[in-house]
């Protein structure tokens, strides 16, 4: 890979241990992928974030870089193992707590915005169309892909932090268009009704794409939080992280049909609720949130739950990143859904929390969710927002 001066400068030490260590990283990447050089990137999304997952050899490293690293381009991190500010109403332990506050404190060191959410261009790290970045959270890379048309490979935290040290990352997959034309034609006929019905169309697809690129027909439309449980779902079960919808997404002009071709109906859809979906009538956990909800999710809750009560047996977690909960404190809809015994999980979610052995049966609207709750030996149940609620009311899925 060709080097400029100043990025030679930078491997040989020029900037300090965190540039090198990060340059030895980027260069190693490269050599591997046979990326031709370094590009700058715009933002970062940096995910590895939560202890549950780091441990104390994550920490160490993290703490190594921190000495004299400093971030060159807007960064910000996936979602943390707890809620930073109420971890202790969640069931967090102190110990651990205090572990991921200490990489909490090592990211802060660095200059990153420590928000702490999988849905970075709902807070402020927007990319354009056409730029580069380097994320790493599995669909808000396919979201940055897909619906804004920004160009990024699924970085793994290591490379993330480099190219954030950095500012650049190798020039390979994603980042070049002659790998972003779709090789599978996905024609969509099944009816998409409700929020969930997306994650097990994502489910679908991302079955039979199989690490392709799929180019969708047959949806006339879809709203930004559709296509948000659809990202996750997607590259979660199987699809590279990008895909088209003819007519919906950018760059879907560009490009024809490709002559490979699967249908995707009804049955399709039917066939993976059952999948997503285990024997499960009571239900000890609801969440919403994975992606990280949106203020109009969050508003459609609070209109659920207004003048209800969530079950006794039953926890009710808003998943949401801490931006969209002072939103959401603001328009008074924080009061109604704590007043009916939910609470918000701010800077987390189900999928890096510390969950396993807390609870039985979840019930939530994202069939991401529902793959890493079975990781974490829980029944699960994904259903419509409606659906979840009822259960979170009654404490039974119906």
């Amino acid at each position: 890979m060709h080097l400029t001066k100043e990025e030679e400068r930078m491997l040989s030490g020029g900037e300090g241990y965190a540039v090198k260590k990060s340059m030895e990283i980027l260069v190693a990447l490269g050599d591997i992928y046979g990326a031709e050089r370094l590009i700058k990137v715009g933002s970062v999304q940096v995910a590895g974030v939560s202890y549950h997952n780091l441990g104390d050899a994550g920490l160490e490293f993290l703490n190594e870089l921190a000495k004299d690293g400093k971030v060159k381009v807007l960064t910000t991190l996936n979602p943390a193992g707890m809620d930073l500010e109420n971890w202790r109403d969640l069931g967090i332990s102190e110990e651990f707590a205090e572990k991921q506050n200490l990489v909490i404190d090592a990211f802060k060191k660095m200059g990153i915005v420590t928000s702490c959410t999988c849905t970075p261009y709902l807070i402020g790290n927007l990319p354009r169309y056409g730029e580069h970045v380097a994320w790493s959270e599995s669909s808000a890379v396919t979201f940055a892909n897909s619906v804004i048309g920004a160009k990024t490979n699924r970085e793994g935290g290591p490379s993330a932090l480099a190219a954030a040290f950095v500012g650049k990352t190798p020039c390979y997959g994603l980042h070049l268009d002659e790998n972003r034309v779709p090789d599978v034609h996905v024609h969509v006929t099944a009816g998409l009704k409700k929020l969930s019905d997306w994650g097990a169309l994502g489910y679908c697809i991302g079955k039979k794409a199989e690490n392709k690129i799929p180019y969708i027909t047959g949806i006339a439309e879809a709203e930004v939080d559709e296509l948000k449980s659809f990202c996750a779902s997607v590259v979660t079960y199987g699809a590279k992280p990008l895909f088209y919808i003819r007519d919906v997404t950018p760059g879907s002009e560009k490009h024809q049909p490709p002559k490979d071709k699967v249908t995707i109906d009804s049955k399709d859809v039917e066939e993976a609720y059952r999948n997503i979906n285990d024997e499960a009538v009571d239900i000890d956990f609801v969440c919403i949130g994975c992606p990280h909800c949106s203020i109009k999710e969050i508003a459609e809750i609070a209109r659920l739950l207004t003048n209800r009560k969530i079950a006794p047996n039953t926890e009710f977690w808003v998943a949401t990143s801490r931006t969209a909960k002072q939103l959401a404190d603001m328009r008074g809809y924080t009061a109604i859904i704590e007043k009916a015994g939910g609470k918000f999980a701010c800077d987390t979610c189900m999928a890096v929390a510390p969950l396993k052995g807390r609870f039985k049966a979840i019930a939530t609207t994202s069939a991401k969710g529902c793959y890493y709750s079975r990781q974490n030996k829980m029944l699960t149940k994904m259903g419509s927002l409606e659906e979840c609620i009822a259960a979170a009311v009654s404490g039974k899925w119906s």
